[in-house]
């Protein structure tokens, strides 16, 4: 449990900016669920985002692409993902809807989309309910890391702190409630699982898992940066020491240092999840 608490908070807090280059993202168009089979019963399921992409299938490992690079490969547009392998994925409209290719490792870029089979995706207006409840909270924080690391990429922590408060403000009150900072943690839990290519019933398991973990440690969050105690997150708290002010802090040549062993530990260390993202 911890490990998962403390892996989702690093996907949160750690993840660098991706900026795409050559197209602008994943067209508008194409972006959403797409699903292959049955929409009643679809065998696989494909979101896209700005520049991402997720895969998940029952059976199957999930696969997921945080596109650093993006350019026309011929007929398809190419995204090409971050780490060792760098895995491909190429993508085009089709009579059925979307069609995907993931090219083999081995394949030369001038040789693309080599032997790799194409892949048909439909869009459904009615799919079945268990994929919203165990994807959607998912699906939905792929979106919020990107808005957050667009913010964070400026070097204001302005700007990233009311990024981080209007991607998580479910209920529009311009403050984070243990339960809005829970919602994101089961988020990261999502993608972690898919970025470790988890099945489906493994990815239930993780969310299932970080759910608990993820209302406690917002909670000790929330205890974290609550310097008013009414219980939420504000801006105003979220960028606390975090601005111009900290040049007041001139401090005293008085008494002793004490020993700082231990500080960092217990809840301090969630109060990494924000600073990771305003000191970037």
């Amino acid at each position: 449990m911890r490990r998962l608490l403390l892996a989702a908070a690093a996907v949160l807090a750690l993840a660098l900016p991706a900026e795409a280059q050559g197209l602008a993202g994943v067209p508008e168009a194409l972006r959403g669920a797409w699903f292959a089979g049955d929409c009643a019963d679809p065998s696989a399921m494909l979101v896209l985002t700005g520049r991402t992409a997720a895969r998940v299938e029952a059976e199957a490992p999930a696969r997921l692409f945080r596109f650093r690079e993006m350019r026309e490969a011929g007929s398809y547009s190419l995204g090409v993902a971050g780490g060792p392998d760098a895995p491909r994925l190429m993508w085009r409209p089709s009579t059925e809807g979307l069609e995907t290719i993931e090219p083999d490792a081995k394949t030369r870029d001038d040789r693309l989309p080599g032997e790799a089979r194409p892949l048909a995706w439909r869009r459904c207006e009615s799919r079945p309910p268990f994929l919203a409840a165990l994807h959607g909270e998912g699906v939905a924080f792929l979106a919020t890391l990107e808005h957050l690391e667009a913010a964070c990429g400026t070097g204001s922590p302005g700007a990233c702190a009311e990024a981080f408060i209007r991607q998580g403000d479910v209920n529009s009150d311009s403050l984070l409630a243990p339960a809005e900072i829970a919602r994101l943690l089961r988020g990261a839990a999502w993608m972690l699982a898919v970025q470790e290519g988890a099945t489906q019933d493994a990815i239930a398991a993780a969310v299932g898992a970080g759910t608990l973990g993820g209302i406690l440690a917002a909670r000790l969050l929330v205890e974290s940066l609550d310097y008013d105690a009414d219980g939420k997150i504000s801006l105003a708290e979220l960028t606390q020491d975090s601005g111009a002010a900290f040049a007041t802090a001139i401090g005293t040549a008085h008494g002793q240092p004490l020993r700082m062993d231990g500080v960092a530990e217990g809840a301090g260390m969630l109060r990494g999840l924000m600073d990771g993202l305003l000191n970037r």
